[in-house]
C-alpha cells in the first residue's frame, strides 16, 4: 500500500506525534505512582481502565506502561546470579533499549493494539470497534509469550467498541490469560459495560495546568502561543483540543466573541458579519466546528459567573473578566445565559442538520445573545 494510501491511524491527534513516539508523561505523577505501587507490590490487576478527558495523555500513558512491562523483568524472576533487581522507581524505559526500538516500529511480539480498523468493503475507516477487532486477540493469546513472559495488550479507545465487541472482551476479563495486562482507554467510562469496569482497576488522569500544558506542547514540538493559561482554560486541560485550538486559531477566534459581545447590547454588527464571513469560508468546516464549540463554552462560562458572582480566575481572552462582570452580574443573568446557551445549542443543531447556510447560522447566533444580553 502506498504511503499516501495508508490510512490515518484513529488514536493519533493531527499535528501531534502518535502516543508510542510520545517519550514522558507530563502532569500525571498520581497515576504512574498508583501502578508503579500496584506493580512493586506483587499485585498487578489484570485488566486496567485509564480514564479521564480527551487528551491528557491517557494513550501516552498505556504505551508508557507496555513498554515498562515488557522490558522489566517481575522480582521473583530473579537478576543476575539470582538477585532479586531493586524496585524500580519509576515507568522510563531507554530509547535504545530493545523493546522501546521494537514498539516505535510496531514489532513487538509481545504487545497487541487494538483500534478502529478500516472498512474492507468500503475502505473507509469504521466509526466503531467491531467484534472482529476483539476476535483477532484470541489468535495472539494463543502465542508463545516472550520479554519475561508478559503480553500487554493496549484498547484505544474500550468507548468504541460495539455490542458484540464489549462482550467478546468481557469474556477475556472473566477468564484473564496467564501473565496478560489489558490496559484499556476511555473518555467515557459511563459508557461501558458495568460488568467490564468491574473487573478493571481504574487510573484515573486530570486535565493539564498551564505549565503542564506548555511542557507537553514543547514536548510534542508544537509552537505554543505565549498565554498558555488562555489555551490551558480554553482546552480544559487536553493537549489534544488545545494542538487543535493552536491549528485552527482558536484563541484569536475566542478573543474576537469576547470583543463582539463586549460592544452588548448595542451590536458591533461590522464584527458579527466579518465573523460569520469567516465561518462561511470554503473549507471551513472544522472551523465552524470549532467556533460553535467556543460560543457554547463562552456562554458557559457566562452562565457560571452569575451562578457563583464573580468571573473564572484566569482569563481565557483578554477583557472577559471585565465584560462577565458585566453582562452576568446575578444568579438571575446567569440563567438567562445557560438558557440561552441550550437554545442556541439546538437551533444550530437543528440548522446545520438541514444545511443552512453557515453564515446565517452564526448571524442567527450572534443575534440571539444579543436579545439575551439585552435582557
Amino acid at each position: 500500500m502506498a504511503a499516501e494510501d495508508t490510512p490515518p491511524e484513529p488514536d493519533r491527534v493531527e499535528g501531534a506525534p502518535h502516543p508510542r513516539e510520545t517519550p514522558r508523561l507530563i502532569g500525571q505523577d498520581g497515576a504512574e505512582a498508583a501502578f508503579l505501587e500496584a506493580f512493586n507490590s506483587g499485585r498487578m490487576h489484570h485488566g486496567w481502565l485509564i480514564t479521564g478527558p480527551r487528551g491528557v495523555g491517557k494513550a501516552t500513558l498505556a504505551w508508557r506502561i507496555a513498554r515498562f512491562l515488557l522490558a522489566t523483568p517481575e522480582a521473583e524472576e530473579g537478576g543476575l546470579f539470582g538477585d532479586a533487581p531493586p524496585a524500580p522507581e519509576t515507568l522510563d524505559i531507554a530509547a535504545d533499549h530493545p523493546v522501546a526500538r521494537r514498539l516505535l516500529a510496531g514489532s513487538d511480539p509481545g504487545l497487541f493494539h487494538i483500534t478502529r480498523t478500516p472498512n474492507e468493503k468500503t475502505g473507509r475507516m469504521r466509526d466503531m470497534i467491531v467484534a472482529d477487532d476483539v476476535r483477532r486477540l484470541n489468535q495472539f493469546l494463543q502465542l508463545s509469550a516472550t520479554d519475561g513472559g508478559r503480553r500487554v495488550v493496549i484498547l484505544d479507545c474500550a468507548d468504541e467498541m460495539n455490542v458484540q465487541a464489549a462482550n467478546a472482551l468481557l469474556k477475556m476479563l472473566e477468564e484473564p490469560p496467564a501473565r496478560t495486562i489489558l490496559l484499556l482507554i476511555s473518555h467515557q467510562p459511563s459508557r461501558l459495560l458495568p460488568t467490564i469496569r468491574s473487573r478493571c482497576r481504574e487510573l484515573r488522569l486530570s486535565p493539564l495546568a498551564a505549565s503542564d500544558m506548555a511542557a507537553a506542547l514543547a514536548q510534542a514540538d508544537i509552537d505554543a502561543p505565549e498565554d498558555a493559561a488562555a489555551l490551558a482554560e480554553l482546552s480544559g486541560g487536553s493537549v489534544g483540543e488545545a494542538v487543535r485550538l493552536i491549528k485552527l486559531g482558536g484563541l484569536t477566534l475566542y478573543a474576537e466573541l469576547v470583543a463582539i459581545i463586549g460592544t452588548l447590547p448595542q451590536l458591533d454588527r461590522a464584527r458579527a458579519l466579518k465573523l460569520a464571513e469567516v465561518a462561511a469560508a470554503r473549507g471551513g468546516e472544522d472551523r465552524l466546528d470549532l467556533l460553535f464549540g467556543l460560543t457554547d463554552l463562552l456562554l458557559a462560562r457566562l452562565a457560571r459567573t452569575g451562578a457563583v458572582g464573580a468571573p473564572p480566575e484566569a482569563e481565557a481572552a483578554p477583557g472577559e473578566a471585565e465584560v462577565f462582570a458585566r453582562l452576568s452580574s446575578t444568579p438571575h443573568l446567569g440563567r438567562a445565559w445557560a438558557e440561552c446557551a441550550a437554545e442556541i445549542g439546538a437551533r444550530a443543531r437543528h440548522g446545520r442538520a438541514v444545511n443552512l447556510d453557515p453564515a446565517a447560522l452564526v448571524l442567527d447566533t450572534v443575534f440571539r445573545i444579543q436579545q439575551t444580553a439585552a435582557g
